[in-house]
């Protein structure tokens, strides 16, 4: 298997190569070591890969939205569970949710009240959520990556639990006030 992911880095972009190996590491398919031997194959150029491996990352997707919003200067955590929410795919600089949400999830009716319920209890302790669709990330990642800087962009504007509940919620980045 070692063997079988060094040579699908090497016939991929860097950011599918980082999403396969996420998805191997996560899925047990290889541990730390096998990672470790993976890129003792790989000429030494694609060592810097390496930093960018999480195997929390639960799809290749996850993975895909992480290396964006890091291409963006924004922090994005996995897998971070909300009370009253639960385990969200991304929580971008603590106030940004990102799901990734593809047909193998979501083809019921159930897992879009499920989703959609998940949704008002984050907006309603000041959370805002973006859903993605998987295919958009693999197919029209620019897009996405627009999306996802105009959001991020605007910053939050709903105030979280225990913040003044009047106009947009300021947070600052830096020193600079957002919303006002």
């Amino acid at each position: 298997m070692v063997e079988a992911l060094a040579q699908a880095v090497l016939c991929q972009p860097a950011r599918h190569a980082i999403a396969t190996l996420d998805s191997a590491w996560h899925l047990g398919v290889v541990d730390v070591e096998g990672i470790d031997e993976v890129f003792r194959r790989l000429p030494r150029a694609f060592r810097v890969l390496r930093t960018l491996l999480d195997p929390r990352s639960e799809a290749g997707v996850e993975t895909l939205v992480r290396l964006i919003l890091r291409t963006l200067g924004h922090r994005a955590e996995l897998q971070v569970v909300i009370r009253g929410v639960g385990r969200v795919d991304l929580l971008v600089d603590g106030w940004l949710i990102v799901e990734c949400d593809s047909r193998q999830f979501h083809s019921e009716w159930e897992a879009h009240v499920r989703d959609r319920r998940r949704d008002s209890a984050a907006l309603a302790q000041g959370y805002c959520t973006v859903r993605l669709l998987a295919a958009d990330v693999l197919s029209r990642p620019d897009a996405v990556r627009l999306q996802l800087q105009s959001i991020l962009d605007r910053g939050p504007t709903v105030p979280r639990s225990g913040t003044s509940g009047r106009g947009p919620r300021v947070e600052a980045r830096g020193s600079r006030l957002r919303g006002h």
